[in-house]
C-alpha cells in the first residue's frame, strides 16, 4: 500500500481507535462484572478522553507554521556587515532563507520552523507551534490508557478468580473475547504511546528535534571517522573537511527548554486550550554559547555539501617545479580525490550515486577496516553510500518527512543576489494562525 492511501486511513485509523478504546470499554462493562464505571469513575475517564480529542484535533488541524516572505535573520539586520555564509541556509525550493532549525517538508511543499517530523498519524508537521499539542496528546492519551487499563485488570481479576465456577455464572463466550480484546489493544497501544510520550518528554528537556537527534548521531559517526582518518574527510570536488566535535547549540538547561517548547507558563502546559505559539517565536532561537557564532548547525558535513560546479573533467594544474616532490605529491593526491569524485558509481544500484560508499573510499585509503569496524558508527547502507545514511534505529532524514535533496545539497548555495538584497533589508516579519 502507499504513503499517500496509508496517510488517508490514518485519521479514521486513529479516530476508531480512539472511539472504541473509550466507549466500547464502557458499554462492555455495563455487562460485566464487578460492575459499570462508577460516576466518579466514569467523570475522570470520560474528561480524559474528551482532552484527547481537543488535543488530537489541534495536533492535525493547526497550521505547522511558514517562513513568513518578509522574514531576515539577526545576522542580516545589522547594515554594518553582511551577513554569513556559514550561519545562513537557503532554500532552492522555497528561493528563500532557512531560519534555523527550520527545514523543508517533503509533504507540506514548504520550509516548517523547527520541524521535528512529519507525523503520518495526524498528517501534520510535529513542529514548534504543534508540538505542545502533539505532547499533550500523548499524556491525556497515556494518562487515559493507564486509566483504562486498571479498569480491565479489575474485571479480569474477577474471571480469574471465578474460573473454577460453572460458566453460566460467569461472563458470555461473547463477552470473554471482547474483553480479551480490550485488553491486548490496550496494553498494545499503551505500550506503544509510552515509548513515545517518554521520547518525546526526552527530547522536550534536552531541546532536541527528532531531526536534530538524527543530526546529532550522523555528526558523532562523522567525527569518529575523521578521528580515525587524520581529523579530514573528503568532500566533492576532491576538497578535504575538516571535522572537529561541535557542540548542540540549543540545550540552555533543562527549565528553559521545557518553557521554550511547551511555552512560558508551567501551569499551562497540559491545559489543551493554551495557546497555539506565535510565528515569530519559532524563527529565532538563544543558544548556550559554547560554540562560536559563526559555527551553524548542523555542523559541517561533506556528503552534504554541493559540488563547486557541473564541470568538465580537472585538468592537471601548473605545477613550477616539478622538482619538488611534496608539493607534486600533495596535487597528485588532489587531482586523485578530483578524478575519483567525478566517477559515476551505482554501487551494484540501478541508479548512480553522487559519491562512493564510505566504506569503499576508507578501504581505498589503506587503513585497517577491522579497526574501524569496531567504532560504534551508525549503520550505514553499504550499497548506497552517505546518501541513504540510517542512524541506529534505522532512519533516514527522509523518514521524518525531510526533503531530502533540499536538505542535502541546496542549504550553502545562498544566491549573492540575496545575500545583497537581505543586507539592506530591514528585519521584521508579520504573524499569522
Amino acid at each position: 500500500m502507499s504513503r499517500s492511501a496509508l496517510g488517508s486511513l490514518a485519521l479514521p485509523g486513529v479516530f476508531a481507535l480512539i472511539s472504541y478504546l473509550a466507549y466500547g470499554s464502557q458499554i462492555l462493562f455495563r455487562h460485566i462484572e464487578p460492575h459499570a464505571l462508577e460516576q466518579k469513575q466514569a467523570f475522570i475517564f470520560n474528561a480524559l478522553v474528551a482532552c484527547i480529542w481537543i488535543t488530537y484535533a489541534r495536533a492535525c488541524f493547526t497550521n505547522p507554521g511558514w517562513v513568513p516572505p518578509a522574514w531576515n535573520s539577526n545576522h542580516s539586520a545589522s547594515e554594518q556587515s553582511p551577513p554569513s555564509k556559514k550561519t545562513l541556509r537557503w532554500c532552492r525550493k522555497c528561493e528563500a532563507l532557512k531560519p534555523p532549525r527550520a527545514h523543508h517538508c517533503k509533504i507540506c511543499q514548504r520550509c516548517i520552523p523547527k520541524m521535528d517530523h512529519h507525523c503520518p498519524w495526524t498528517i501534520n508537521c510535529v513542529s514548534h507551534r504543534t508540538f505542545p499539542h502533539f505532547l499533550r496528546f500523548l499524556c491525556y492519551a497515556t494518562a487515559s490508557m493507564v486509566y483504562l487499563e486498571y479498569f480491565i485488570y479489575l474485571r479480569v481479576a474477577v474471571v480469574w478468580t471465578g474460573r473454577n465456577l460453572p460458566s453460566y455464572l460467569g461472563p458470555t463466550p461473547t463477552q470473554l473475547v471482547f474483553l480479551f480484546i480490550f485488553l491486548i489493544v490496550n496494553s498494545l497501544t499503551l505500550f506503544a504511546l509510552a515509548i513515545l510520550l517518554a521520547r518525546n518528554i526526552w527530547c522536550l528537556g534536552g531541546n532536541v528535534t527528532t531531526i536534530e537527534g538524527w543530526e546529532i548521531e550522523r555528526h558523532q559517526t562523522l567525527v569518529r571517522r575523521a578521528r580515525v582518518l587524520g581529523g579530514y574527510l573528503d568532500g566533492p570536488d576532491g576538497m578535504r573537511v575538516k571535522i572537529r566535535k561541535q557542540e548542540f547549540p540549543y540545550d540552555i538547561g533543562i527549565l528553559q527548554n521545557m518553557r521554550q517548547g511547551m511555552g512560558g507558563t508551567p501551569l499551562l502546559w497540559l491545559w489543551p486550550f493554551t495557546a497555539t505559539p506565535s510565528i515569530e517565536s519559532g524563527l529565532d532561537f538563544e543558544t548556550n554559547g559554547f560554540e562560536d557564532p559563526s559555527m551553524s548547525w548542523p555542523p559541517p558535513d561533506p556528503d552534504r555539501m554541493p559540488r563547486l560546479s557541473n564541470r568538465p573533467p580537472y585538468e592537471q594544474p601548473f605545477v613550477y617545479d616539478e622538482a619538488l616532490s611534496t608539493t607534486q605529491n600533495n596535487v597528485d593526491a588532489f587531482r586523485r580525490r578530483q578524478e575519483e569524485d567525478l566517477k559515476r558509481y551505482d554501487g551494484g544500484a540501478t541508479t548512480a550515486i553522487r559519491r562512493r560508499p564510505f566504506h569503499e573510499r576508507y578501504r581505498n585509503g589503506g587503513h585497517d577496516e577491522a579497526s574501524f569496524a569496531s567504532q560504534p558508527v551508525g549503520s550505514d547502507d553499504l550499497a548506497g553510500g552517505e546518501e541513504v545514511w540510517r542512524d541506529s534505529e534505522g532512519d533516514r532524514l527522509d523518514d521524518f518527512g525531510v526533503d531530502e535533496d533540499a536538505e542535502f545539497y541546496d542549504e550553502d548555495d545562498i544566491p549573492l543576489a540575496e545575500l545583497l538584497r537581505r543586507r539592506h533589508e530591514p528585519a521584521h516579519y508579520s504573524d499569522g494562525n
